[in-house]
C-alpha cells in the first residue's frame, strides 16, 4: 500500500487525508499544534455547498452529524444584497434567491468533524517539520520532523509528501524559490460575535430586525468600492465580514502572509469606519466583536501541481469566488481539489 506524509493538518491537510484513505493510501498527519482545537473560538465562518458536502460524508461515520453542526443557509447571499447609500443612510433589497442549498459552518467545527474521523494514530500532533530528502529514483521521500514535547527527531518514509501547511512553507520554497505572493486588491476585516446568553441585548435584538432572515440567510450589503458579508453560525454566533478594496497595506504587525493582528488604534479606526458606511446595526455588531482580524488576499499563479513524489496544495484563499464581488467563504474548492488529487484528476 503506498504511504503519503501530509505536512499540515488544518482543513486542507485533513481534507487530503480523507480523501487518500478513501482511495486506498495509508497516511500520517504531521502538525506542529500540540493538540486538536476542540472548541477553539479561533477561525471564522465557511460556506458548504452540496458538492462540498458530498465529498465529506463518505469521510465520517455519522453524515448526519454534518447537518448537525451547521446552519443552513436557504437564500443565496449574492440575490439578497442591501444597497447602502452612506450619505442618506437608506437601505433597499435588490435581488432575493430562496433556492440557495449552502451550510454555515464554523472552522473549528468543522475541523473537530474531520480529524475525529480519522484512524487513530493518523495525526501526529506536537510534530514540526523539519526536512524531506528524496531518493530511489524520486519515488520515495524521508521526512524528518522533531516532537516537540520532548524535543527528538523522528524520520518517516512514503511515496508521496503533501505540502498543506501554507501558502509559502519550506517545502515549496524548495522546489519554487522565486515564487511570491501577489496582492488581490482587497483585504477583509473579519470577526465572529458570541451572542449566547446576551440573545436579550439591544445589539442581537436590532440586528435581527434590520437582519430578520438570519438563522437561514447569508446577507450581502453594498455600498461604495466596499461589500460586506454577514450570516448566523451554530450555537449563537454570527459571523461578518467587511472587503475594503485598498493598496496593499503595510504590515508592521506579527502576521502569517495573510493574516494580520490589529491593535486598538487600528479597531478604533474601523469602528469609526464602520459608523460612516453600514447601517447602525452592522456597525455596532462589528463594534463589539472581540477579537476581529485581518486578512490580506493573496494569490499564487500555481495552484495545484505534481512534482514526482510532491504534491503542492493551494493555500492562498480558494475560498473565495470573485477577486471584487466575493461570495461567501466556501470549502468547495479546497474539499473537491483534495478529491481529485486522490482520484487520479490532479495536474
Amino acid at each position: 500500500m503506498p504511504k503519503a506524509v501530509i505536512v499540515g493538518g488544518s482543513i486542507m491537510g485533513l481534507s487530503c487525508t480523507h480523501a487518500l484513505l478513501l482511495a486506498g493510501w495509508e497516511a500520517v498527519v504531521l502538525e506542529k499544534s500540540g493538540e486538536p482545537p476542540n472548541k477553539s473560538p479561533t477561525g471564522a465562518g465557511l460556506g458548504l455547498d452540496p458538492t462540498a458536502r458530498r465529498f465529506i460524508e463518505p469521510w465520517i461515520s455519522q453524515p448526519e452529524f454534518l447537518d448537525h453542526l451547521t446552519l443552513p443557509l436557504s437564500i443565496d447571499q449574492t440575490l439578497q444584497n442591501e444597497a447602502t447609500d452612506p450619505e442618506k443612510k437608506v437601505s433597499w433589497t435588490l435581488t432575493r434567491d430562496e433556492d440557495f442549498s449552502f451550510r454555515a459552518a464554523h472552522w473549528a467545527d468543522l475541523h473537530g468533524l474531520l480529524h475525529p474521523a480519522l484512524p487513530p494514530e493518523t495525526i501526529k500532533w506536537g510534530h514540526l517539520f523539519l526536512s524531506f530528502t528524496l531518493y530511489n529514483d524520486r519515488s520515495e521521500v524521508s521526512v524528518k520532523a522533531q516532537v516537540l514535547h520532548k524535543g527528538d527527531t523522528v524520520e518517516i518514509t512514503g511515496n508521496l509528501l503533501v505540502a498543506a501547511d501554507g501558502c509559502l512553507p519550506s517545502i515549496r520554497q524548495t522546489f519554487l524559490p522565486e515564487l511570491k505572493l501577489r496582492y488581490s486588491g482587497y483585504c477583509a476585516w473579519r470577526g465572529v460575535l458570541d451572542f449566547s446568553g446576551q440573545e436579550d441585548s439591544e445589539t442581537i435584538i436590532e440586528i435581527k430586525k434590520a437582519y430578520p432572515d438570519l438563522g437561514k440567510c447569508l446577507y450581502f450589503d453594498l455600498s461604495s468600492g466596499t461589500h460586506s458579508v454577514l450570516y448566523e453560525l451554530l450555537n449563537k454566533r454570527l459571523n461578518w465580514i467587511w472587503y475594503i478594496n485598498q493598496p496593499e497595506p503595510e504590515l508592521k504587525l506579527p502576521m502569517n502572509p495573510w493574516t494580520m493582528k490589529v491593535n486598538r488604534e487600528m479597531m478604533e479606526k474601523m469602528h469609526q469606519e464602520a459608523e460612516k458606511v453600514w447601517r447602525p446595526e452592522l456597525a455596532r455588531l462589528m463594534n463589539e466583536t472581540s477579537d476581529p482580524f485581518i486578512m490580506s488576499y493573496k494569490t499564487l499563479t500555481l495552484w495545484r501541481r505534481f512534482y514526482g513524489t510532491m504534491w503542492f496544495s493551494w493555500e492562498t484563499q480558494p475560498i473565495l469566488r470573485l477577486p471584487m464581488v466575493s461570495r461567501a467563504p466556501t470549502c468547495r474548492y479546497r474539499i473537491t481539489q483534495c478529491w481529485d488529487f486522490a482520484s487520479g484528476n490532479g495536474d
